[in-house]
């Protein structure tokens, strides 16, 4: 029995789809190279951009010749898209063909889910759960080893969908972080350990007893072993100066901080619900660049938020110069269903949105030019 895995999104869904091919494998399955030689295919999706999601429902709708020539083929979607009950519902009834659409709270019934559909049973269930300590992985990303300590967001930021599909904010108990990273480094293989979430600055908020995410990062830092240490992704609002330091000071962390800003307006940082204005933004770039000279710092920014002005825009424009980031990641704003600023009025036309990205990538490969980075 062969499996195909597609993964959509970010270094979350690279993550989870090794907790899918472990649960696979112990099922019996083994990787192949091409869909056609499947049989179990699974789609794990992602919600925060409307490209991601045109492109699984075209890729899905691809798969009905196939299903219809391999009639055993269980097809499974899951993932952020899937946790809206709504687009899970409509992918029911576009493609009745697939055998199972799971929300991102699930995957550890996946294998029940599987035996289910095997005596003739067709599922679409999403809720909301715990994290699940449980599940193994099976690692595919080199000597990099994904460790998530988290999950869900508490910051509903206007334009995202992620609060809604990966619900609030629960961190994993410090030590089931420590125990996995241990039986990583065990390994021997894995030089670079990346913890994963949403705000990984928040981690430890929720717990019983709370634990900050600098005392995470120094208590991994003092286990065994020859490793390099980094994380994503950061909220410019939750990044302490004890975070900073604990980076400046110990060895084993890379020096470097995906630090998203996302405008350099504050009416539109304000809209947004970012919670920090462009002077606080700044403030930190500042702390970063005096106590960690070297540190290579990058960026997200989304061009044409609602109601963004050309003045506005410009404001993004000239943070960007200011800063002089190592490199940055700029979007266009795209409206997510169920979210704050889909509702706004003034929505940007496209071709401007189109202009303005242009603009911003133009700029950055002016300063990586100017200054050598990249």
């Amino acid at each position: 029995m062969k499996y195909f895995i597609v993964t959509y999104g970010c270094q979350m869904n690279v993550h989870e789809s090794e907790k899918i091919a472990a649960i696979l494998e112990k099922l019996g399955y083994q990787p192949c190279e091409k869909r056609e030689e499947a049989d179990i295919i699974v789609f794990n999706t992602c919600a925060i951009r409307e490209g991601a999601e045109e492109r699984v429902f075209g890729n899905v709708g691809n798969l009905k010749k196939l299903k219809k020539a391999k009639k055993d083929l269980i097809i499974v979607l899951c993932g952020c898209m899937t946790q809206k009950e709504e687009t899970a519902q409509k992918m029911m009834r576009t493609f009745p063909f697939v055998d199972i659409v799971i929300g991102t709270f699930n995957l550890p019934k996946l294998a029940d889910y599987i035996a289910a559909v095997k005596q003739g049973r067709q599922l679409q269930i999403w809720q909301e759960g715990d994290i699940d300590e449980s599940l193994p992985y099976k690692r595919t990303s080199g000597d990099n080893a994904w460790v998530n300590i988290m999950q869900g967001c508490n910051n509903f930021c206007t334009y995202c969908i992620v609060p809604y599909v990966r619900g609030r904010e629960k961190s994993r108990e410090e030590q089931n972080i420590l125990n996995e990273i241990k039986q990583i480094l065990s390994e021997k293989k894995y030089k670079k350990i990346t913890l994963l979430g949403q705000n990984v600055n928040s981690y430890g908020k929720d717990l019983k007893q709370p634990v900050s995410f600098a005392k995470l990062l120094k208590d991994i830092c003092a286990l065994e072993g020859d490793f390099k240490l980094s994380f994503m992704t950061s909220h410019p609002k939750d990044l302490t100066d004890e975070v900073i330091d604990v980076i400046a000071n110990e060895e084993k962390i890379e020096k470097y901080i995906h630090l998203p800003a996302q405008s350099g307006n504050n009416r539109i940082l304000a809209l947004m619900n970012r919670k920090y204005t462009r002077e606080k933004y700044l403030s930190i770039i500042e702390k970063i660049r005096a106590k960690i000279p070297n540190c290579r710092i990058t960026s997200d920014f989304i061009v044409g938020f609602p109601s963004e002005s050309e003045e506005e825009f410009n404001d993004t424009l000239s943070l960007v110069k200011q800063v002089q980031f190592d490199s940055i990641f700029a979007f266009m704003y795209s409206p997510r269903e169920g979210t704050v600023a889909s509702k706004m009025e003034n929505q940007v036309p496209q071709n401007v949105k189109n202009e303005r990205v242009n603009k911003l990538l133009q700029e950055e490969k002016r300063i990586q030019k100017e200054t050598g980075k990249r």
